[in-house]
């Protein structure tokens, strides 16, 4: 089954590939921009630990690799199986694919929540600041895994 995707890349045109690379990028500056949302939400809470510089980095580039490797996930095909349509048979669900998915939506909760309190000029208590960070983070990292995973097991 690798030999297909490989064969595939191979026939795929220069401005083909280009176009992805370019979407690439964007989505891993949509990711960086979520991280610095949610960043932004931290650093106004007043929680010392994870109002600094370091952390809004950190948060802004796990964001970037999170939403690069982990939406788009490659799809993962059993070596020698017929297609779900042809065969009648339907297949199996993808635990990476899942995974990518859950990270997905929680990272983009934690993001969508952190914009409006930034908006909303809203007073957040430390406990939800810190569940916010630790949602983004935990589903920047599903996004990580399952991307890496994904790839890992495309190539061999």
């Amino acid at each position: 089954m690798a030999d297909s995707i490989i064969a595939h890349r191979a026939y795929r045109s220069r401005t083909s590939r280009c176009a992805h690379v370019i979407e690439r990028f964007g989505l891993s500056m949509a990711g960086a921009s979520c991280g610095l949302f949610v960043a932004a939400h931290v650093s106004s809470a007043g929680i010392e630990l994870l109002g600094s510089v370091t952390t809004s980095l950190t948060l802004m580039i796990l964001g970037a690799i999170g939403f690069y490797l982990g939406i788009d996930v490659p799809p993962h095909r059993a070596s020698g199986s017929a297609p779900a349509r042809i065969s009648g048979e339907e297949q199996p669900t993808d635990p990476v694919e899942l995974l990518s998915a859950a990270g997905t939506f929680l990272a983009a909760a934690a993001a969508f929540i952190s914009v409006y309190s930034i908006v909303a000029d809203a007073d957040a208590t430390p406990l939800v600041t810190m569940l916010l960070t630790f949602g983004w983070l935990l589903g920047v990292l599903m996004q990580i895994v399952a991307g890496a995973t994904a790839r890992v097991r495309r190539t061999s």
